[in-house]
């Protein structure tokens, strides 16, 4: 007799399973959809940023390769110059176009560390 004894799931604990299971199912679908999505959103901000920050650092390269031009042109014209008047109208016109363009150059980059910054 004890083998005619199976154990049978009602119907209602059947039902009430199989729509936990789905419910379960559709929870683990739509995390894994945000998951994705916020793995992709940080790819994209990844790579973003990886291109500004290489944009910043030709930027800051292309100004060090100017005021380092302009100061060996200072020196190459310091060189010739007849006498200690002329060797202080060469720095001062040294010191004050490196002043505007240090000026120009400080808001360049930061013109382009705000284009960084996350909005």
């Amino acid at each position: 007799m004890a083998q005619d004894m199976k154990y049978q799931i009602p119907a209602e604990m059947r039902e009430f399973a199989e729509k936990s299971m789905d419910q379960a199912k559709q929870a683990f679908d739509s995390f894994v959809a945000a998951s994705r999505h916020a793995v992709g959103t940080a790819e994209t901000q990844a790579k973003s940023l990886q291109s500004n920050a290489k944009e910043a650092g030709q930027l800051a390269m292309s100004f060090a390769e100017r005021n380092l031009t302009a100061s060996f042109d200072l020196a190459h014209r310091l060189l010739k110059a007849k006498d200690a008047k002329e060797v202080t109208e060469l720095q001062v016109e040294y010191i004050k176009s490196q002043i505007a363009t240090l000026s120009e150059q400080a808001k360049a980059l930061s013109a382009h560390a705000s284009k960084m910054t996350p909005k």
